[in-house]
């Protein structure tokens, strides 16, 4: 996304957001694969060159993985460059015969390599033990952090985005007191419908107190200050933090800074299954004794590649029906990482599209056909919502708009805003959706028409191109937005992100302010119709 007079496309930018870092721990881009790419392109690079960036290439994508790098330099020089079963079979029979865990000044120097203070990284490894994998380390600290970030200052962002453009001349003040229930691990928010946990009542500045409403949700496991600076901007209003495990066979940890009513919240039925054996029912008949998932973890933009669950099937069958705990326990790293179910005798498989369309509470076939590719429908389904998980924030509307509802839906992606909002049985009457891939785009409009919408939908392609000019004439036209919503792209905050995770101050994260920007023009605007 570019502004007027920048050169840059939509492809330019990676829009994930998923929080990779629970299961990776690692930066999922590296620069050497566009060293890779240029050296393919350009005639002139010597072969020395091209060889060189080839051997960076599959160090990042074996290290992609989960292995470790001295492991994967390791089955390279043992099997040469130019064969990959080679090397992921060598890399499965190392990782079988040592778990994959690191000592104390090992993983205290990978995560210092990474981008973690020092402290942090001491602390993490004497509280989770030395013997603990990278990502949970990782995890432990990013959960720290978010804690010690609600309370603490963030410096301004450098960028075209400046915080200083927005900042309100005094801080918002709230008309009465506001309680948030907070815990040290990110869990139930406000109240679960599931989960026996006090409701919290919340007052709001007087200035977002009623509509229009507003709805932001983001990673919650985000660096120091980055929540607190958000809330800063959003009216003082504190994140509510959430697990969609709670709503569906998958965790998804996200905050999410809203003015919607509290009470009265229901969610949607039927309740989707809480489980992976509930899920998946068929699975079960395989599941080995000795995993115990019963939640998978964040669905990603991604899915294993095929040798990865040939080589654990061929590993596997050397042990019979009950391997050696160290090879159970490497087994089940892949397992976590890539988010594999047992389909047959010693036999694991990445989940399909149709599949992540039901743990997010999509409708069956909602990103198929229409020239999406297989690919494409990974990625957009691991940028979405959980429906489950906002309808039930916004379950609370439902009485309020019989009429229906306007919305305007920022950040769109596959629109699972609106599909929440029709599943809780609300008309859509004016959606203006902002959405900047086209094929989520498509994917949008062509739900649209298959569930016979009645309303007008609108589409936007660059968020930073709606102008108040055009905010004004929507609201004119249709009478004002009951309600904002979207997430602004967390390539920057991700916990994946350990190259470019520069918080709100990054490129795509910064888009943030846009956010901020389109809901105060909005509520301006509306507040001076009212006058």
């Amino acid at each position: 996304m570019g502004s007027e007079g920048d050169d840059s496309s939509p492809s330019d930018y990676d829009w994930n957001t998923d929080d990779e870092l629970e299961v990776f721990g690692i930066p999922p881009s590296d620069p050497t694969i566009s060293s890779q790419e240029s050296c393919e392109d350009s005639v002139g690079e010597s072969s020395a060159s091209c060889s060189s960036a080839k051997h960076s290439k599959l160090i990042h994508l074996f290290v992609g993985m989960g292995f470790s790098r001295e492991t994967v330099i390791k089955a390279i020089d043992e099997n040469g460059r130019d064969n990959e079963e080679d090397i992921m079979e060598a890399l499965l029979t190392l990782t079988a015969e040592k778990p994959l865990t690191v000592e104390k000044d090992e993983a205290l120097s990978v995560l210092v390599n990474m981008g973690y203070p020092f402290e942090e990284a001491l602390t993490a490894i004497d509280k989770c033990g030395p013997k603990a994998h990278i990502s949970e380390l990782a995890d432990f600290i990013s959960a720290s952090q978010l804690e010690k970030g609600l309370h603490s200052p963030q410096e301004s962002p450098n960028n075209k985005h400046d915080a200083s453009d927005y900042t309100h001349e005094k801080p918002c003040q709230p008309s009465g007191e506001y309680y948030l229930h907070t815990s040290k691990k990110v869990k139930l928010g406000l109240g679960i419908f599931n989960e026996a946990s006090q409701v919290i009542s919340r007052k709001f500045p007087r200035e977002v107190a009623n509509k229009p409403y507003f709805y932001f949700e983001n990673v919650a496991l985000a660096p120091k200050g980055v929540w607190k600076t958000i809330s800063r901007f959003l009216y003082e209003i504190e994140p509510e933090y959430v697990d969609s495990k709670y709503f569906c066979a998958a965790t998804r940890k996200r905050g999410y800074i809203h003015n919607l009513p509290t009470h009265n919240r229901s969610p949607l039925l039927p309740i989707p299954p809480l489980t992976i054996q509930e899920a998946f029912p068929t699975t079960k008949k395989w599941w080995p004794s000795w995993d115990r998932r019963t939640k998978l973890n964040c669905l990603l933009t991604r899915v294993a590649p095929g040798p990865v669950t040939e080589r654990i099937r061929k590993l596997l069958e050397k042990f019979g029906d009950e391997p050696p705990l160290h090879v159970q326990e490497n087994v089940l790293v892949e397992i976590r990482k890539w988010n594999l179910v047992w389909v047959g005798k010693n036999k694991l498989a990445p989940l399909e599209p149709d599949e992540y369309e039901m743990l997010l509470g999509f409708p069956r076939d909602h990103t198929r056909g229409g020239g999406v590719t297989r690919t494409e429908r990974y990625k957009s389904l691991g940028n979405a919502f959980q429906v489950n998980t906002v309808a039930y924030h916004l379950s609370v509307l439902k009485g309020r708009f019989p009429n229906g509802i306007n919305v305007l839906s920022l950040f769109s992606g596959i629109g699972g805003a609106e599909v929440a909002l029709h599943r809780l049985g609300m008309m859509l009457k004016n959606v203006v959706s902002v959405e900047i891939a086209e094929v989520n785009r498509n994917i949008i409009r062509s739900w649209w028409e298959q569930t016979n919408q009645r309303g007008n939908l609108i589409e936007v392609e660059d968020v930073q191109k709606v102008s108040s000019n055009e905010l004004s004439q929507w609201i004119t036209k249709f009478g004002g937005f009951d309600l904002i919503i979207g997430g602004s792209p967390c390539n920057n905050i991700s916990g994946s992100n350990r190259v470019s995770r520069h918080g709100l101050e990054g490129e795509q994260s910064s888009l943030f302010y846009e956010y901020f920007r389109i809901v105060e023009a909005v509520m301006e605007i509306q507040r001076d119709e009212l006058l």
